[in-house]
């Protein structure tokens, strides 16, 4: 921006001051003077006016220049104003404290034009400068913000898609993984946890059973029943998916490993890894819940479906010894609203 163009404020109580430097600014070639020989005006012209730079009388018998100074403050001005103190006289103390209030210049009368629109050219010179600064800043921000929303994005598709991969083992339709985070984090909500933490649940609950990856195929799409070696592997689907997921520093990534984990877990201590009660990870409660009626509910190699209302009368049942009883009426809350999930 050309000097010239700079919005600049005049604020002095004598009508004979504003227009002494209202005629000194405009053969200079300024065009964007405002003033007002009222101090009590000043805060609301500066959030009207937004200016560049204000040229403030320190000596007003109506009002103290440095309140002026603070009223311009509280108004919400930039980080960087120049506010260029004219006075006749002043006091080093005086100089400190308009210092300290955020002045950042003085001129003294009677004053040499030049002088002053050095001053002034200066003081507006740091300004532009500064706001170039801030733009620069914003566009850089806007671009690290895009580019990490980029790569969230693309952790989570790829989470996504390792879900799905797993998933298309022992489901045709490579939905359960979705449907599990769907209704993971309707309960979720349900339970009252707060908005992200039911968006992190929803985003990492498809990765319950990512360790099926390495379980083989004759022992996953068995259709008879299981030998007791052969469940103690397909158990082990939770540890695989953990040591999958494990040692990142994301927070979605923590989350899913902890899922991963403890998914199978039951509220009676009995479950894969023996813990009880609260002590599993709420995440893992809330899962547990959305997995087992989602894989009740659905067809599978080694299982007819169930009806709905059985699959619901069963998790019921299964409050205090399988799931958190808790987070049991918080799904028993969300089914009946509905629609059912199928």
């Amino acid at each position: 921006m050309a000097f010239t163009q700079a919005r600049i404020l005049i604020v002095a109580d004598e009508p004979a001051s504003v227009d002494l430097l209202e005629r000194l600014l405009e053969p200079a070639g300024f065009v964007h003077l405002h003033s007002t020989s009222d101090p009590r005006q000043a805060a609301p012209m500066f959030e009207a006016l937004a200016p560049d730079l204000v040229l403030l009388d320190l000596h007003m018998p109506q009002i103290d220049a440095l309140k002026v100074i603070d009223e311009l403050a509280g108004a919400g001005g930039a980080a960087y104003l120049p506010i260029l103190m004219v006075a006749g006289t002043m006091t080093p103390q005086g100089r400190r404290e308009a210092l300290a209030r955020g002045a950042k210049d003085f001129v003294s009368t009677p004053f040499h034009p030049d002088q002053v629109l050095l001053r002034i050219r200066t003081l507006l010179e740091t300004r532009f400068l500064y706001s170039q600064i801030q733009s620069q800043n914003q566009v850089l921000e806007a671009k690290v913000q895009q580019r990490t929303e980029e790569l969230e994005a693309a952790q989570i598709e790829i989470m996504e898609r390792l879900a799905r991969a797993a998933e298309f083992r022992d489901d045709d339709t490579g939905q359960h993984t979705e449907r599990v985070g769907r209704m993971a984090a309707r309960v979720a909500q349900e339970a009252g946890l707060p908005a992200p933490q039911v968006a992190l649940i929803r985003q990492a609950a498809p990765l319950h059973d990512v360790g099926k990856i390495g379980i083989p195929d004759a022992v996953l799409l068995k259709r008879g029943t299981l030998t007791h070696e052969e469940f103690a592997l397909v158990k082990t689907h939770t540890t695989i998916g953990t040591r999958i997921l494990s040692g990142s520093r994301f927070g979605l990534l923590k989350l899913a490993e902890e899922i991963a984990l403890c998914h199978h877990e039951r509220w009676d201590g009995s479950g894969y890894g023996g813990l009880a009660g609260e002590d599993i990870p709420l995440a893992g409660r809330i899962v547990a819940v959305a997995d087992v009626f989602d894989a009740l509910i659905q067809k599978r190699p080694y299982k007819a479906a169930w009806p709905i209302e059985d699959a619901v009368a069963e998790i019921e049942r299964q409050r205090h010894r399988q799931f958190d009883p808790t987070i049991v009426e918080a799904f028993l809350r969300v089914i009946n609203r509905g629609p059912a999930v199928a």
